[in-house]
């Protein structure tokens, strides 16, 4: 927590010396609640930088493990995923070490997690019971009396 507060206050500064909009959105992204700032695995890391392999992925956020690497600036590194991109030649960085070293974005790509990937947000949306709908049920059980009655068997009336 220490750690994000001097983050934070490293990139105010930056933002008001700088006319940089990269770190603008760096300093918005550093003051967001911890469901908007999603993980991001390995892999996934990895698709994105398919092609900028000389440029530098920078992610406010989690980075999780995942088997192959990159030099990767991040709030938090898995122990697993630091180890790898080690590793494999790449760097783990933190970002006042991304402020000396790119400080106005030189060969920087932006990244951030799918934060519409939690388990909360399959539940949002139309009533689970409503035609088309398909949010996920609260329910108590997923046994056979439970919300597999009619409308979502066949052989209980109808299928929606």
């Amino acid at each position: 927590m220490v750690a994000v507060f001097k983050f934070q206050q490293l990139y105010r500064c930056l933002v008001r010396r700088t006319e940089s909009r990269f770190n603008a959105v760096i300093l918005k992204r550093l003051f967001m609640s911890k469901s908007n700032k999603a993980p991001l695995s390995l892999s996934r890391l990895i698709c994105y930088m398919k092609g900028k392999e000389d440029k530098i992925a920078v992610l406010v956020g989690t980075v999780k493990d995942d088997t192959r690497v990159y030099e990767v600036p991040a709030l938090k590194f898995t122990e697993t995923a630091r180890a790898r991109i080690e590793n494999a030649g790449g760097e783990c960085m933190t970002f006042d070490q991304l402020a000396l070293k790119a400080p106005l974005r030189q060969s920087t790509v932006l990244l951030r997690g799918p934060k519409n990937a939690r388990e909360a947000v399959k539940h949002f949306g139309k009533a689970s019971g409503v035609p088309h709908s398909h949010t996920k049920p609260y329910v108590r059980s997923k046994g056979r009396k439970f919300e597999k009655a009619r409308g979502r068997r066949k052989s209980r009336g109808f299928k929606v």
